[in-house]
């Protein structure tokens, strides 16, 4: 079991402040490979300061095969991982009350291993960092709508959200975009139907919103679904041989979120971090206002060293 979760689970590049640009993959990555984010020294500080962030997809509840794989690493590559990132279908499911909420066929509804983790039967070993996605105990991240602990040391980012970790600022978009919902207020309460608990995990313009306020630098961006044109940035042809029926969702700008492509526009974060589709896949984004002040200024910048500001997509 370790072993298949291990091909699945925890991965990350380095820093876009420690690797050039062009330098960046554009096709499939392996797996299981823990990298540093370098965090500029505070003032006064002649040292550089480092910590190891570990991504991991859809977590589907796997919380004991994830420390595991872990543990694994760690011990395999000789480095302390600091912060463990999911990306979305996190399922903090506490009993089974909470099963009954989660958008998703009976037959697959599983309490998993959270509910350990909530119980204080076990310690999370890594600060965890998550967002909702599509399949979640709906009720129970109502209750943190605006980010909180989920558990000791595993921390919900909230419906939209961001934190500081390490020096940099981590934010986040839980959920998958439904156009007919996105203009909606949040109207689902308890007892859920089928409908509601379908909804309730749709993104809400007001959430974006939020979050295209956000005016310092922003290092990782976490979504769920992809930003919706991102498959013009990577390697689409080995995505398209690899899942045929996405070719025409993208050429439509179907395959993902138009929400996640604004932020991804506006914010510009260092790196994008997505799941719910179940393939890898990465892209580098040069932004548009970059590009065209690299086109002005090509030579003085050349000079100067400059690089032209990039987002690093990897979807999981």
């Amino acid at each position: 079991m370790l072993a298949a979760v291990r091909n699945r689970a925890v991965h990350l590049v380095v820093s876009a402040a420690t690797r050039p640009a062009s330098s960046a993959r554009t096709k499939p990555a392996r797996p299981s490979k823990l990298h540093k984010m370098q965090q500029q020294p505070p003032p006064g500080s002649g040292e550089r300061k480092t910590f190891t962030v570990a991504v991991e997809g859809c977590c589907h509840g796997e919380l004991d095969n994830i420390y595991a794989t872990l543990a694994h690493l760690e011990k395999a590559e000789g480095r302390k991982v600091d912060l463990l990132i999911c990306c979305g279908d996190f399922q903090a499911v506490r009993n089974l009350d909470d099963l009954e909420t989660m958008s998703c066929p009976v037959k697959y509804r599983d309490i998993m291993t959270f509910y350990k983790y909530y119980s204080g039967e076990k310690l999370a070993p890594v600060p965890t960092l998550f967002i909702g996605g599509n399949h979640e105990a709906t009720n129970y991240l109502w209750e943190l709508h605006y980010g909180g602990w989920a558990a000791p040391n595993i921390y919900f980012l909230g419906y939209a959200g961001a934190v500081r970790f390490g020096g940099h600022r981590i934010a986040g978009l839980s959920g998958t975009y439904v156009a007919q919902h996105y203009h909606m207020g949040h109207h689902e309460k308890l007892p859920y139907d089928d409908r509601a608990v379908k909804s309730a995990y749709h993104v809400r313009q007001l959430h974006v919103h939020r979050l295209m306020q956000l005016q310092q630098p922003t290092s990782i961006f976490l979504s769920h679904d992809w930003p919706n044109l991102i498959t013009r940035y990577g390697n689409s042809r080995w995505l398209f041989s690899k899942k045929p029926y996405f070719q025409k969702e993208a050429e439509r700008g179907d395959l993902g979120s138009p929400a996640n492509q604004q932020l991804l526009e506006a914010l510009q974060p260092d790196y994008w971090f997505s799941a719910h589709l179940h393939v890898k896949f990465p892209a580098v984004v040069p932004h548009q206002q970059q590009q065209q002040q690299h086109q002005q200024g090509q030579q003085q910048q050349q000079q100067a060293g400059d690089r032209p500001k990039v987002t690093r997509f990897l979807a999981l």
